[in-house]
């Protein structure tokens, strides 16, 4: 994670176009590094891919800015992480590019993250382990007074959920109110294991969007 100071964007002949700057923009860039100073200078700057849907249909857009605002919020850790970069690259440019259904695709977005940073939920759903534990991230027999659950149906969808890929997220049949309240208990998940973990702003936005 990176910030970087960009002056003159706002003038008329700026160097660095402010449309490189937006949100969700994939950009290729060469920079000055000087990591004992907060803020870093860009050399060079130019679009990585030009979007074809993104930014122009409302429901990949909400999505979008869900996935950057939860990605910018939950990453601290300083030093690069080539993979989790390549995951939410290969992210936006498939939510550019797909014409699939994309109702279940943010809660996927949630699960994979969750495995970058290290707290994937753990174990399988059964009869057995019929309920997910929001506080230790495991699917349970038993449920502990003191603890969040997910309930049987959604943890059983979040374990569907686990099992498949971008493509094929949307064949998990998960009706408005579930997904919604899906989102939520997924957020207090993150809540339960990022210190600190702050309100989305996106989360309402994307919530009116999808219903």
């Amino acid at each position: 994670m990176r910030s970087y100071l960009v002056p003159g964007v706002r003038r008329k002949n700026a160097r660095i176009s402010p449309g490189l700057l937006q949100v969700m923009s994939l950009v290729d860039m060469v920079a000055y590094e000087k990591h004992e100073k907060g803020l870093n200078r860009i050399r060079e700057i130019k679009s990585a891919v030009v979007y074809q849907s993104l930014p122009f249909e409302v429901h990949k857009s909400a999505v979008g800015l869900f996935i950057a605002e939860v990605a910018r919020k939950s990453i601290r850790e300083p030093e690069e992480n080539p993979r989790l970069f390549d995951f939410l690259f290969r992210t936006f440019q498939f939510l550019d590019h797909t014409a699939l259904p994309i109702s279940n695709l943010h809660l996927h977005f949630l699960l994979e993250l969750s495995f970058h940073l290290g707290f994937v939920p753990g174990g399988t759903w059964s009869e057995e382990t019929p309920y997910f534990d929001l506080q230790e991230g495991l699917f349970a027999s038993s449920k502990v007074t003191s603890h969040q659950y997910l309930d049987t149906t959604s943890s059983q969808v979040l374990y569907q959920l686990l099992r498949c890929d971008y493509s094929q997220c949307h064949e998990v049949r998960i009706d408005r109110q579930m997904r919604q309240g899906l989102l939520d208990k997924l957020l207090i998940f993150y809540r339960y294991h990022i210190d600190n973990f702050p309100e989305i702003n996106a989360h309402s936005i994307l919530k009116t969007v999808l219903s």
